[in-house]
């Protein structure tokens, strides 16, 4: 298959080829089969309840590779963006009778999370639109630098199954790709955030992310979207998307607010991944992000 047909085939914009940095527009691996899918122990147990990856595995496809799935469209009304400024985007999703869709679930207390990241992963943006009676989201986008961009609509249209759709953005102009070598310790605004656990294509894998600030545990985290932690994984490649929360709740009488947050997720295949993490603390929604490989285990 030749370059052009590889790019067709996985809706990307751009290929980068920066000295090891993501490349848009190729495959990864082979994904799982069926046989793949059989697990068991504590994970298992987890799989089918945290973040609809299960699905995902399922299908042989992570969310977000493409614009139309399960009968649902996502429709902008334009893909541009203006480095430095704010784009008011506005979009549609159309359901299987051509119409647009008006009603959705409440899911993490909102109806709509749209995810907006530079094709090499920078710029993450995790944002919520407005919904008109039409059904006509809106939401305004800034962006910092030029680039190809991927945004991802992650909803519940009521009475039907949870969807994640993707577009590609265009921010004109020069840009430097950035390339995120392998990585499980963030530094946020004086906050350190680890992740450890085994990222295992095709089962549940269980991830933990500690946060700490000047040393010492961070007991006191706040809710976020209805948990003590978001995290969305993007696959390196073509960013595949998996939308994964933590285990347990805020107010269950179980689950602590710190410093360890549980999370269960599953990957589809071999590779590696760019995890973002929203927490708040202090009244401060902050966002670390980690870089980790399939099999890489607990490590700084």
């Amino acid at each position: 298959m030749n370059t052009a047909a590889k790019l067709s085939a996985y809706g990307a914009a751009l290929a980068l080829v920066a000295g090891g940095a993501w490349v848009a527009g190729t495959a990864v691996g082979p994904f799982p089969g069926p046989a793949a899918e059989a697990h068991g122990g504590e994970e298992a147990a987890h799989g089918d309840v945290h973040g609809g990856t299960v699905a995902a595995v399922a299908d042989h496809q992570p969310g977000g590779l493409a614009s139309a799935a399960g009968g649902y469209t996502l429709t902008p009304a334009g893909t541009t963006l203006t480095p430095g400024a704010t784009t008011k985007f506005t979009f549609t999703i159309t359901g299987p009778d051509g119409a647009a869709v008006t009603a959705y679930d409440v899911e993490h207390e909102k109806r709509m999370h749209f995810i907006v990241v530079r094709r090499d992963n920078a710029g993450y943006q995790h944002l919520h639109p407005d919904l008109a009676a039409d059904g006509t989201w809106t939401v305004p986008v800034t962006v910092a630098d030029a680039g190809s961009y991927r945004a991802f609509a992650d909803f519940t249209p009521s009475g039907g199954q949870a969807q994640t759709l993707g577009i590609d953005l265009v921010a004109p102009g020069l840009f430097q790709p950035v390339d995120h070598p392998e990585s499980r310790v963030a530094d946020v605004d004086g906050y350190r955030v680890r992740l450890d656990g085994d990222l295992i294509p095709g089962r549940s894998s269980r991830l933990t992310v500690t946060v700490t600030k000047a040393g010492r545990a961070v007991t006191d985290l706040q809710p976020y979207l209805g948990a003590f932690g978001h995290l969305v994984a993007l696959r390196g490649g073509d960013l595949g998307y998996l939308h994964v929360h933590p285990d347990g709740e805020p107010g269950d009488g179980k689950t602590p607010a710190g410093p360890g947050v549980t999370f269960f997720a599953e990957v589809p295949s071999a590779g590696t991944y760019r995890l973002f993490l929203d927490f708040r603390h202090d009244g401060v929604v902050r966002t670390a992000a980690f870089t980790a490989a399939t099999g890489a285990g607990d490590r700084p």
